[in-house]
């Protein structure tokens, strides 16, 4: 059953998957940051972190076959896809940690949805790049490649303190 990605009807692309979903809460989320001068409500914000842990624990689960040998894969496919979903989830929950005073509520929760999507996103790219078949047939491995660099960029800009915002305590973020 943890044979994967071999079989394409299992439950491990169900939840590849899931995660890309997210696109519709980050849209969100970057609207309301450049238009809404107000606070997320707490209850959006609680949403928003259910959404971005359910995603995170979806893409550890993917990952679990790669782990375990499972998955059929190079050594060094395997490494790329633990190292890179595995490092996008923990750097940022690292340095969100240490920044969680300083970091605005909306920051914090797009930087959340940023890790989540980063993390699923950079293992599709690194599963299914060796997959045969036209361009057509692939676009959504093409349109995943050229919208991880934004989003990257982004996480880097919150992370690294750039985007500014209104800090828990109400203070004007550095």
């Amino acid at each position: 059953m943890l044979r994967v990605p071999g079989n394409q009807g299992n439950w491990w692309h169900a939840l590849v998957g899931a995660p890309f979903f997210l696109a519709y809460p980050m849209i969100g989320l970057r609207a309301r940051a450049l238009l809404a001068r107000r606070p997320l409500p707490a209850m959006a914000s609680r949403l928003i972190w259910s959404a971005v842990v359910l995603s995170i624990g979806g893409t550890i689960a993917v990952e679990v076959p790669f782990l375990l040998h499972l998955a059929g894969t190079s050594d060094w496919q395997r490494f790329l896809v633990l190292g890179s979903g595995l490092g996008i989830v923990l750097c940022s929950a690292v340095i969100l940690v240490v920044r969680r005073r300083v970091v605005a509520p909306l920051a914090g929760c797009i930087a959340g949805l940023d890790t989540a999507y980063l993390a699923n996103a950079a293992l599709c790219l690194i599963v299914y790049s060796e997959a045969t078949g036209s361009l057509w047939s692939r676009a959504g491995w093409v349109v995943s490649a050229v919208i991880v660099w934004p989003i990257a960029a982004e996480l880097i800009l919150v992370l690294g303190g750039a985007v500014q915002g209104r800090t828990r305590t109400g203070a004007q973020a550095p």
